[in-house]
């Protein structure tokens, strides 16, 4: 069944065509992630499908009836209201359903007549069609996933991260045929992340993706489609699929240029001999000459700048914390803490959210104090700390000036230099794009810009706390080249397991209560032990409450056995009461008023028997 098609689409941000001729098409069932590089226009697609902004040309059609479920890159919600406020007032076809099925009981229960129980009866068919009797358990159960558990805080209380991750939870609660997400996994923990492949990866669910984590990406999309030099590719298939069959396409087109380079050289010479009398056959020669040579000029390679980067000293002394203690009240983040840093350490840092990590990396920089301890940092550091919240830029000020504010010179290992234009453009920043103010660039763009405001610097000992968040795959890769180089100390704080892999070899695992524990080994290894590990624990804490359920045990006590024989008197005269009551509503049917005080006893004594009867099923359990 189709959801949605796209035939030919077009859209334009001022002068310049984000994407053209785009088509596609998504089936039940199917996961589709989107790839391109920032500023393509991927979160624009999304907003377009959701109905939210319009394209410059072609056709989007989706199938009558289909819900969409949304999840912004930045939501915005109401600051001034409580979660709870905001799931009750949500615009939630599941929510309006459970609203209007409380307002038809509340008002056959006030006035119970045909009109209401005929509305009453509609509400109850449509609450067992969106299956939304167990709505409560369900929203508690993805909350609880996604560590929202006070939902009496204000929304304008919440972090940027906990907003994405209440809006994740509202989109996913509501049960939409379609999920549009972007960037899902920001400001999620690997087992939110876990949690939420295990949930997409149900055949039943079919969502359009945009996301940048690449182990999601190979663990639940089905099909990829990349927008890359005005160009679509279709691939069928998850990302390692993609990859391979990307790097045949550029194999192929490098050929391509290759023979049209030969083929161009051998005909430009025929032009220059060629007779000025031109015949239809030279005139043919010609076309097909200048369609050769633009293919030629097409594609040609640029030689990439090796970014070895020519770091600042490091002496022999980097970086020494002893004995460190820090808390906030009663949340520990560091205990009797010690470590030396030496060079080349390439350090990631694990944990839930909320266990501190952040707060290591501002102690390391010197921008928080620590209780008890001593940090002593070498002469020689220089830092280069890439932050989630260091988006700070003058919005009018142009690309290029940005970069020349913090050095007007890249300084390369075999002691060159590239100027701040070369260094722009090695990370996807065209000359044009150099020429234009802050305030043009996509969220995606702008954060890769910070990053190289960090880079450029040459720093001896880089910190990067959530470096991943909204890049996309191309600056990621570039990254991962220059760290993969990099000689100086790394230190990663990421939920992006794939970039942990590459770039870490031993690992800090916050745990909770002031204890870090140091991990030599990838990040995998370290996450396919702690799942062993966790599954080891819960089947020995099921056996143990099974042990104790079974030698705790117990026969009746005297209260307990007569209780036990009240209950079933009472019983029967409650199934009396019952039937008398049923014979009653069809004797009085004609009497409303009648009707209705027999319906609302008739109520009572059904709740009041299966209080009763489970009740002395527990008795009668025990008394076996």
């Amino acid at each position: 069944m189709n959801y949605i098609s796209a035939e030919n689409l077009f859209v334009q941000f001022g002068d310049q065509p984000l994407f053209e001729d785009l088509s596609f098409g998504l089936d039940k069932g199917d996961k589709i992630a989107l790839i391109a590089s920032n500023g393509k226009g991927k979160s624009t697609l999304l907003n377009i499908i959701a109905g939210k902004d319009v394209q410059n040309d072609g056709k989007l059609t989706v199938r009558d009836g289909i819900k969409i479920g949304f999840l912004e890159q930045e939501p915005i919600f109401n600051e001034q209201i409580s979660i709870k406020e905001l799931i009750r007032e949500a615009n939630s076809d599941t929510l309006r359903i459970i609203r209007e099925y409380e307002i038809a009981a509340d008002n056959q229960a006030k006035d119970f007549n045909s009109k209401t129980h005929e509305a009453f009866e509609k509400a109850t068919h449509a609450m067992d069609t969106a299956q939304a009797w167990d709505y409560e358990r369900r929203l508690k159960q993805v909350l609880s996933k996604f560590n929202i558990n006070e939902l009496g805080q204000k929304i304008g209380n919440l972090s940027g991260g906990q907003k994405k991750r209440l809006a994740l939870s509202l989109v996913l609660l509501d049960s939409p045929d379609v999920l549009l997400l972007d960037e899902p996994t920001n400001h999620l923990d690997v087992e939110m992340v876990e949690w939420l492949e295990k949930h997409l990866s149900q055949s039943s669910i079919t969502f359009f993706m945009v996301t940048h984590d690449r182990y999601f990406l190979d663990n639940v999309c089905t099909h990829i489609i990349e927008m890359e030099d005005e160009k679509i590719y279709h691939h069928k298939g998850n990302y390692s699929f993609y990859l391979k069959k990307k790097e045949e396409r550029e194999i192929q087109i490098v050929t391509e240029i290759a023979k049209a380079g030969k083929q161009a050289k051998k005909e430009l010479e025929w032009m220059r001999t060629m007779p000025k009398a031109r015949t239809t056959k030279s005139k043919s020669r010609i076309d097909a000459f200048y369609e050769i040579e633009k293919k030629a000029k097409s594609g040609k390679i640029k030689k990439e700048i090796k970014l070895d980067a020519k770091m600042s000293r490091l002496g022999g002394k980097i970086l020494e914390l002893k004995n460190v203690d820090k808390s906030y009240g009663d949340l520990v983040i560091l205990k009797s803490f010690e470590y030396t840093f030496r060079k080349g350490d390439r350090l990631g840092i694990v944990g839930k959210n909320g266990v501190g990590k952040s707060t290591f990396l501002n102690i390391i920089t010197g921008k928080e104090k620590v209780d008890i301890g001593e940090i002593n940092p070498g002469e020689t550091i220089v830092y280069g700390y890439y932050t989630q919240g260091g988006l700070q830029f003058d919005e009018e000020k142009k690309v290029l000036d940005i970069v020349r504010d913090e050095a007007e010179v890249f300084l390369l290992a075999s002691g060159n230099t590239i100027s701040a234009s070369q260094f722009l453009e090695h990370f996807m920043f065209p000359p044009k794009v150099q020429q234009t103010p802050v305030s043009k660039l996509s969220g995606g763009e702008k954060r890769r810009l910070y990053l190289l405001t960090v880079l450029i610097k040459n720093p001896n000992f880089l910190i990067f706390d959530e470096p991943t968040n909204d890049l996309d795959l191309e600056t990621l890769q570039k990254l991962e080249e220059f760290l993969a180089n990099f000689p100086g100390c790394l230190i990663v704080v990421s939920h992006d397991r794939y970039f942990m892999d590459k770039l870490t070899d031993h690992l800090f695992i916050f745990k909770g209560d002031g204890v870090v524990t140091d991990y030599h080994g990838s990040y995998t290894s370290w996450r396919k032990k702690q799942i062993k590990t966790d599954k080891a624990q819960k089947a020995k804490d099921k056996a143990t409450t099974q042990k104790q359920e079974s030698t705790e045990k117990k026969k009746l006590t005297y209260k307990e056995k007569l209780e036990y024989q009240q209950l079933e008197k009472d019983i029967d005269q409650l199934e009396l009461e019952k039937k008398t009551l049923e014979a009653d509503m069809e004797s009085y049917a004609s009497d409303a008023e009648k009707t209705v005080e027999l319906v609302e006893r008739y109520g009572v004594v059904e709740k009041e028997l299966d209080e009763k009867s489970n009740r002395w099923l527990e008795l009668a359990e025990l008394d076996n």
